[in-house]
């Protein structure tokens, strides 16, 4: 029997309440958009609004783009010039600051123009970077047997660099303390075996000859002497631990380094002898049959006491 007109039919949705579902889904999407095009617009005015406010502090940025390396360059050249004077040639210094300076700057930069000092060895120590144009870059000096460090208040800008305050000299510091070690044990057959083979090495060592070096060093490894740039004075010592048929020793050895040529040198003259340099070296050894063999020279570790 067809339904009755206005009967409701069991089991379905009603247009009305489709309608109703379309309805609501289109004001859900047009919220959404609005919020979309809101903070799109929203964020690049805060990210300016940020940049022009001023946050009160001077941490280091990361990343600022200031040239440490052309700066710390410049600060040792400059310390150069600022850290050696002389009373007798005061003009001399200010010529040397000169290019150092912002236009105007006292051309002593602080120096009253008398008394003497000379300084050298100019390395980095480090730098405080305050801003992509401002640094406070420190290096190390040495006066004799003195040790300094040296502020220098930098700005940069268009790849040129001038000292923008004082300088400030620091105690660089003295030598860490080194604490005692207690002396290793020692293989003394091993050492007296040593001593010839590593004293007959050292000798080829310093000649450079290949062929000559290849009798004392294992098979396969190649080692490249000294050319004949020195000779050997002395075997001091050899130190072997306890151990197997391979052993890292150190050997204590004396070299001879030739004397600079100078015009009729005096025969009592120091300067005119042979200088004689006291260097340690680890060798890792091996032994074969009854010989010991150069596997590796290096720097030795510290020593003992």
């Amino acid at each position: 029997m067809p339904a009755r007109r206005g009967a409701v039919r069991r089991g379905g949705w009603s247009g009305g309440g489709g309608r109703w579902l379309v309805w609501t889904g289109r004001v859900v999407l047009w919220a959404l958009i609005v919020v979309i095009v809101v903070n799109g617009v929203r964020a690049p005015i805060e990210r300016l609004t940020e940049s022009d406010t001023p946050t009160g502090t001077t941490a280091t940025p990361t990343g600022s783009g200031f040239p440490e390396a052309t700066a710390s360059a410049f600060a040792a050249q400059f310390a150069a010039a600022y850290l050696n004077f002389d009373g007798a040639k005061p003009d001399e210094r200010a010529d040397r600051l000169k290019p150092f300076l912002p236009e105007g700057a006292d051309r002593q930069l602080g120096w009253n123009g008398f008394g003497r000092f000379s300084a050298g060895t100019f390395q980095l120590s480090d730098i405080e970077v305050q801003d992509a144009q401002n640094a406070v870059v420190t290096v190390f000096a040495q006066s004799g047997a003195q040790r300094w460090k040296l502020s220098v208040p930098v700005y940069t800008t268009d790849g040129k660099f001038v000292v923008s305050g004082q300088p400030a000299l620091l105690p660089a510091g003295g030598p860490a303390g080194l604490p005692a070690i207690a002396e290793p044990e020692h293989d003394e057959t091993a050492e007296a075996e040593l001593r010839p083979q590593l004293e007959s090495f050292f000798k080829a060592y310093a000649q450079g000859d290949a062929t000559q070096l290849q009798r004392y060093v294992v098979t396969g490894v190649t080692l490249e002497g000294f050319g004949n740039k020195l000779t050997l004075q002395e075997l001091k010592s050899v130190s072997a631990p306890p151990g197997g048929t391979r052993r890292e020793v150190t050997a204590v050895v004396v070299w001879g380094l030739p004397a600079t040529a100078t015009p009729s040198p005096a025969p009592t003259d120091p300067a005119a002898q042979s200088a004689g340099l006291e260097q340690a070296y680890r060798l890792t050894v091996e032994k074969q049959g009854d010989n010991w063999y150069i596997k590796d020279i290096r720097g030795a570790t510290r020593s003992a006491g």
